[in-house]
């Protein structure tokens, strides 16, 4: 999966991720940024979510556009056993494109 962060250049550009849970456990990921411009994106409301049963939790990636070439990295959430229950580990790609330019 890839979230595409699209957007004018020096603006800030977030993304919510919505996770659902189809069980009937409590499940509670952390999540991490790797990759080359890992360092330019970033989680504001912290890197862990906990989603109860039958629910969905949130996840905000935010990223500012700096440079004209594109960014990339990727988001890596991987569970926190609750009531020993692991949930499967999710990865997505980032990537930034700068669709305008206006002048400062």
């Amino acid at each position: 999966n890839t979230i595409a962060f699209t957007g004018t250049l020096h603006k800030t550009v977030v993304k919510q991720l919505r996770l659902k849970n189809p069980s009937n456990n409590t499940l509670a990921y952390n999540s991490i940024l790797v990759g080359r411009d890992a360092a330019d994106f970033s989680l504001p409301k912290g890197s862990t979510v906990t989603i109860p049963p039958m629910k969905q939790g949130f996840l905000n990636v935010e990223f500012t556009i700096r440079f004209l070439h594109p960014a990339e990295a990727v988001l890596i959430l991987f569970s926190n056993k609750v009531d020993r229950v692991d949930g499967a580990t999710m990865t997505f790609s980032l990537k930034s494109e700068v669709k305008n330019i206006e002048p400062i």
